[in-house]
C-alpha cells in the first residue's frame, strides 16, 4: 500500500509544481510589474537576475531570521541596489481543499513580521489561485493581509482553452494521473504557458486587475497623520533570590537609576487608520525609520 501512496503524492506534486510556477512567473510575475511601472517602484521576484542580492528573496525579521518571499515591492531599489520594502506578497495555487487554512497561516505568518520591521512596509499581500476555504480567508482577512483570489475553475477554463486538460476527479487511478501530468509538461511550451496567461487574465477581467493596482496605490498613499516620539530609561536590573525578598523590596522600591539604559519609541498612526511602532537603541535606528516613512510620502506625493 506505501508505494501507490508515494506515486500518487509524486503525480500529484508534479502537477500542482508545474501550474504554481506557471502562475507565479506567467500571471502574477506581470501583474505586480504593472503595480510596480504605475507606482514608479522596483519589483524583486526570482526571475530577476539582481547582483545586489543571492539567489534568493531574502529579509531579515524582527529577531533577525532570514526570510525569503516570492515578490518585494521596493522603493529606490535597482538591479545594483537593494530599496526600501513597500510591499511583501506571496503567491499560490491550490487544488484541493487540504491544509488550505494552514497554507494561509504559514504565508501570513510571514508577512506580518515585516510590518513591524519596517514602517514602509504597508502592503501584505497573497495571490491564491485554486481553492481557499472560507477559513482560510477569514484567517487571511483577520491578519489584514490583502488577499487577490482566482478561482479554480477560471485556471481550468484557461488551460482549457488553450488545448490543456490540467484536472482530474479526485478517484481517478494513479497510472490515468501520470499520463495526464506527462502529457501536460511536455504540452506546456513557453508560448503555451504566455497563452494560458493571456487567456486568464481576459477571464479575471482587466476592471480586477486596475482595482489591484489602485488598491495598492491607496495601501502605500496612506500619510501619517500622527508621529509619536518617546524616550524610555531603564534602571539597571534588580537581582533577588527568594520571593520574599523581592515582597521585602516591594514595600519600599528603589531602582538604580545613576546610568539608566536609553531606548527610543517611534509611532506613527496612518490615515487609513494602520499604526505603527518599533523601539530602537539609537538615535541613529530613530533617524533611519523616520527617514524611509517620509521617502515613502514624498514618493506617493510626486506620483502623477
Amino acid at each position: 500500500m506505501a508505494a501507490p501512496s508515494k506515486k500518487k503524492a509524486s503525480a500529484g506534486h508534479k502537477l500542482g509544481q508545474l501550474i504554481g510556477d506557471w502562475l507565479e512567473e506567467f500571471f502574477v510575475f506581470p501583474l505586480l510589474n504593472q503595480v510596480a511601472e504605475t507606482l514608479h517602484l522596483f519589483l524583486d521576484a526570482r526571475f530577476v537576475e539582481r547582483p545586489a542580492r543571492g539567489e534568493k528573496i531574502v529579509w531579515q525579521d524582527e529577531e533577525g531570521n532570514s526570510v525569503d518571499y516570492d515578490f518585494v515591492l521596493e522603493l529606490d531599489g535597482s538591479r545594483d541596489r537593494i530599496g526600501v520594502p513597500v510591499a511583501f506578497l506571496e503567491c499560490c495555487w491550490r487544488r484541493g481543499a487540504r491544509h488550505s487554512k494552514d497554507k494561509a497561516r504559514d504565508d501570513a505568518g510571514k508577512l506580518l513580521p515585516m510590518k513591524n520591521v519596517y514602517p514602509t512596509a504597508r502592503f501584505l499581500g497573497m495571490i491564491w489561485a485554486g481553492i481557499c476555504t472560507e477559513p482560510a480567508r477569514e484567517l487571511i482577512r483577520s491578519r489584514s493581509i490583502d488577499l487577490f483570489y482566482i478561482p479554480k475553475e477560471k485556471i481550468i477554463d484557461a488551460f482549457e482553452r488553450n488545448g490543456l486538460i490540467m484536472d482530474y476527479p479526485d478517484k481517478t487511478p494513479e497510472f490515468d494521473k501520470l499520463m495526464l501530468a506527462s502529457s501536460f509538461e511536455t504540452n506546456l511550451t513557453t508560448k503555451k504557458r504566455k497563452d494560458v496567461a493571456d487567456t486568464l487574465m481576459e477571464l479575471v477581467g482587466k476592471a480586477a486587475m486596475t482595482a489591484y493596482i489602485d488598491l495598492v496605490r491607496a495601501r502605500l498613499s496612506a500619510l501619517p497623520q500622527e508621529i509619536r516620539i518617546v524616550l524610555r530609561h531603564e534602571s539597571a536590573p534588580l537581582t533577588f533570590v527568594s520571593t520574599e525578598e523581592v515582597r521585602s523590596f516591594l514595600e519600599q522600591p528603589s531602582f538604580q537609576m545613576n546610568y539608566p539604559i536609553e531606548s527610543y519609541v517611534y509611532q506613527a498612526t496612518y490615515s487609513d487608520g494602520a499604526e505603527f511602532e518599533k523601539v530602537v537603541d539609537s538615535m541613529a535606528a530613530l533617524k533611519t525609520i523616520n527617514g524611509q516613512v517620509e521617502r515613502l510620502a514624498n514618493h506617493v506625493k510626486c506620483l502623477p
